[in-house]
């Protein structure tokens, strides 16, 4: 046996020369792998530069020294990196995406809450974006609830104070436009905090929509959050 299980710690060998090395190597893996922080799982090609300890989940395509490595993790160790390869029911926290996370055997589950042996679990997770407001009587977003997602509630906060001839303003969607909030402050640092009585599945890929109350919109931005959860299906 020439490295440890759990973490693939490389082990001393009896009479070894220079045991410093392999004892190094050793203290960089656990440096970067206990309380487990990824930086990014979408990065494919290798900072040049980076502190020691830093840790990438390395993506399919991954290029240059990560190549040949695709699905283990990456820690930065004297200017060059060591590997090693997640098991199922590891966890981390995603530095990029803000969100906890656990590895299932085959890659990192983001917000993963529950998890069965076929694969079948439930995920929590929050989708942000800042929406620049449109002038007009709506200002609608981009797509930002994910389909299938049981939403909980939205918040936002105002980052660019709203204009216009508006006095207050709603947060909804189409069809319930004040679902999330009503009477809302124009103000840089105003906010809202719409949470839902029943949590409401959407089925589609879904946007928001902003609605002007007592006039209309010039310009301004918002700082925008969905909060859901996801249902996964068990493997076949």
């Amino acid at each position: 046996m020439t490295d440890t299980n759990q973490l693939s710690l490389p082990l001393l060998r009896a009479s070894q020369a220079q045991k410093h090395v392999t004892m190094n190597e050793a203290l960089m893996r656990l440096d970067g792998l206990t309380q487990l922080v990824i930086t990014s799982r979408s990065v494919s090609l290798p900072p040049v530069t980076g502190a020691d300890g830093t840790v990438y989940a390395i993506p399919p395509g991954a290029v240059n020294a990560w190549a040949g490595h695709e699905g283990e993790l990456a820690i930065r160790a004297n200017g060059g990196w060591v590997f090693a390869m997640p098991k199922a029911g590891w966890q981390g926290f995603i530095l990029d995406e803000g969100l906890p996370a656990v590895h299932d055997g085959t890659g990192w589950r983001g917000g993963a809450a529950t998890m069965a042996p076929s694969g079948a679990g439930m995920s929590f997770g929050v989708a942000q974006i800042d929406h620049v407001v449109m002038a007009g009587a709506t200002s609608a977003t981009a797509i930002l609830i994910p389909s299938g997602a049981v939403v909980f509630g939205v918040t936002a906060r105002v980052t660019t104070a709203i204009t216009g001839s508006l006095s207050t303003w709603q947060l909804g969607n189409a069809g319930a436009p004040d679902r999330f909030g009503s009477g809302l402050g124009l103000g840089e640092g105003s906010w809202a905090r719409g949470v839902l009585s029943a949590p409401t599945a959407y089925y589609e890929p879904t946007g928001l929509l902003l609605t002007a109350t007592g006039g209309s919109f010039a310009g301004g931005m918002v700082r925008i959050a969905a909060h859901y959860a996801e249902l996964a299906l068990p493997v076949a």
